[in-house]
């Protein structure tokens, strides 16, 4: 007994020495291991990201090194050098990261497809021709989801609901019923997609209790069974977005029990963040009467389409400029889009920031930029950013009379232009393919 007492304490004492040593070299960005030797910031971190990261930003700067559970992790939070790590592929890898996120999440392996092959086919289904396709399909069933809901009031002719609720639960089910195209279960996918979501970020951190880690199994294999192909009884055939898929998972040798789970991956990636975005953008309007003026004044302005746009299914927001309704939308998602930007360091690198100082980073550690904090959030780039201002995208109006205002794509920094002002869909090689479908959404 005694003797395996020594053996723990041993190596819990090698653990410690290993990961408390580190001492900061020359060139390296500013290190803070925090109180707690291994452990590091990772209470702080997990518990509010932002809070902590904007206290680390004002005790260090816009670049520094933390302790996060045994792990080194370099913050970077000068847009004007985010390039420097999204566009290079040789020293900063990002699949480690995601293929260890999809397993712990989705339970999901999918060695044999590279994110080349992926992108590729993600493009080819949600730009051009097809989004159009989607895009019209998903008005389609907005429509239809709120007449049938509308049968469903009570005699009174009205139905009470949360507005997230009615966001959520509405986009939800029509981008399902679009890419997925089963006509019999979108409800019920719905809702335990919604219990699912509620814990995926504790099942990210590995936090989960006991009875959360149940609830998550339980959702899980429900939705595999809900999404399996062998469910599917009311699609339109192999021209569904749903088939495609499946027949690229096939040809990349993936097989049938990770193509039912890659289903639940792709339902995630699709479906998590328009519903809560357009919940957003109108609880901004509707708290903001000056605002929710200016887009009805927009969209009462507009010219009806004729025939031809018509028998396409073009609405009247996609064949029309908007600048204020977008212009509305950018300020919302700058207010809550929190992306994390990852890269993990596969080679020693000299990070060249866009300042001209030179930063060594170490193999082995992961780097990780924060947009909410710069630019969406740095008073130097958006005066007021805890402020919400639908025009802040929005350039002033010309002196022409009746012209129009445009959106506003240039915003400064000590003077110098920033490239990025706002960064919700990620950028760069990792930008998200499905930006477009996501914005058509939720502005229908």
């Amino acid at each position: 007994m005694l003797w395996t007492i020594f053996l723990l304490l041993n190596g819990l004492l090698i653990l410690v020495l290993r990961y408390s040593t580190r001492t900061r070299q020359d060139n390296e960005p500013p290190l803070d291991k925090g109180f707690f030797p291994w452990l590091g910031h990772a209470l702080e971190f997990g518990k509010d990201a932002a809070k902590f990261l904007a206290r680390m930003k004002e005790r260090h700067g816009d670049i520094f090194t933390v302790c996060v559970a045994g792990r080194y992790v370099t913050v970077l939070l000068d847009p004007n050098s985010f390039d420097a790590v999204i566009n290079d592929t040789v020293f900063f890898d990002f699949t480690r990261n995601r293929n260890q996120l999809m397993k712990k999440i989705f339970s999901l392996q999918l060695p044999s497809i590279t994110p080349r092959a992926e992108r590729h086919w993600m493009e080819r289904h949600f730009q051009d021709v097809s989004l159009s396709k989607l895009s019209s399909s998903m008005n389609t069933h907005i429509q239809s989801l709120l007449l049938s809901d509308q049968h469903d009031c009570s005699p009174s002719g009205w139905r009470q609901d949360g507005l997230f609720s009615l966001c959520y639960s509405l986009l939800f089910r029509a981008g399902y019923l679009t890419l997925f195209e089963r006509r019999d279960n979108a409800s019920a996918v719905y809702k335990e997609f919604r219990k699912f979501d509620d814990l995926l970020a504790k099942l990210a951190r590995g936090s989960l209790k006991r009875g959360e880690t149940k609830t998550a199994n339980s959702c899980r294999v429900r939705l595999w069974e809900l999404l399996s192909p062998n469910c599917l009884n009311g699609g339109s055939g192999s021209n569904s977005w749903q088939q495609s898929y499946h027949g690229f998972l096939q040809e990349e040798g993936v097989d049938a029990e990770m193509q039912q789970r890659a289903l639940l991956l792709q339902l995630w990636t699709t479906q998590c963040n328009a519903g809560p975005a357009a919940f957003w953008l109108l609880g901004f309007l509707l708290t903001h009467p000056e605002a929710m003026e200016a887009v009805k004044s927009e969209i009462r302005g507009l010219a009806r389409p004729d025939a031809a746009l018509q028998s396409s299914a073009i609405t009247l927001l996609e064949a029309h400029s908007t600048p204020v309704l977008d212009g509305v939308l950018s300020e919302t998602l700058r207010l809550t889009a929190a992306v994390m930007i990852s890269r993990e360091v596969v080679q020693d690198k000299i990070l060249l920031t866009a300042s001209g100082k030179n930063y060594y980073l170490r193999k082995g550690d992961r780097v990780c930029l924060f947009p909410f904090l710069s630019p969406q959030m740095d008073p130097q780039i958006h005066q007021e950013p805890q402020i919400f201002k639908y025009d802040r995208f929005l350039n002033e109006v010309g002196s022409s009379p009746g012209e129009n205002r445009t959106v506003k794509d240039k915003f400064y920094k000590d003077g110098n232009a920033v490239k990025y002002c706002t960064m919700p869909w990620g950028a760069g090689s990792s930008i998200c393919i499905g930006k477009d479908f996501a914005v058509t959404a939720i502005k229908q």
